[in-house]
């Protein structure tokens, strides 16, 4: 009896030792590169932003003089927008204990793919991927660079681009569908009833965009969806 006490007791002393070290194992401190990574999913997901998003304490940082299982980061006041330097405040809980309140200044980078020319392209070129290749870009520098999820055939340039240059927003615009000064097909539904008529474009649009048409009879504009190639529709 007294021998199978003894086991028991050894037993149970191991048992308590395990759990110990396993308890002490999830205690941690919060390193630098653990808070820097936290605020980044924060502000990521706070501006939608895409990309890889990457920052730099500008100011020297201490990490807090104790252990936690569970430390949490909560952003108080965001800047108002993402900018390549950043000024917030956070406040740092471990274990449901607020431990810290803290004004940072950060310098930010969001690193994304963006399009540059391969070759030189001319303007009104149908957009296409093959003539051109994808850079590493930080957007928060390179705000007017053009993404590489963004352009496909609809696309087409509105500018010449040099070999070499990085694309931007302003290089590129939807193919109109509609041209000004274009006799265009014009429909309109009501229930059942499907009319149509020409029209005389007053200006470009690309797919989904709402163009000025002008009526062949009465001279009178009216505003119409670019629904296809030369084809408008009036929608009530």
């Amino acid at each position: 009896m007294r021998a199978l006490l003894s086991r028991f007791l050894v037993i149970a002393l191991l048992v308590s030792t395990v759990s110990a070290q396993d308890a002490d194992r999830s205690l941690r401190p919060l390193s630098q590169e653990s808070f820097a990574a936290a605020l980044s999913r924060d502000l990521a997901t706070h501006f939608n932003l895409e990309g890889d998003l990457q920052l730099e304490f500008l100011r020297p940082w201490s990490s807090p003089d104790r252990v936690a299982s569970d430390w949490q980061i909560q952003v108080a006041d965001y800047p108002s927008l993402p900018a390549a330097s950043m000024l917030l405040r956070c406040r740092i809980i471990a274990d449901g204990q607020l431990v810290g309140e803290y004004s940072l200044l950060l310098r930010a980078s969001l690193w994304r793919d963006a399009w540059m020319a391969r070759q030189p392209v001319a303007n009104n070129a149908t957009f296409e991927p093959t003539m051109l290749e994808t850079r590493r870009v930080d957007f928060l520098r390179d705000r007017d660079s053009l993404p590489a999820t963004v352009g496909d055939r609809s696309f087409i340039f509105v500018r010449g681009v040099q070999a070499g240059r990085l694309l931007t927003w302003r290089d590129i615009a939807r193919r109109p569908l509609v041209r000004k000064g274009e006799v265009v097909e014009v429909s309109a539904a009501a229930g059942q009833l499907v009319l149509s008529m020409k029209g005389l474009a007053m200006q470009n649009g690309a797919q989904g965009e709402v163009v000025t048409i002008r009526n062949l009879d009465s001279k009178k504009d009216f505003s119409a969806f670019v629904v296809d190639e030369n084809h408008v529709q009036v929608r009530f």
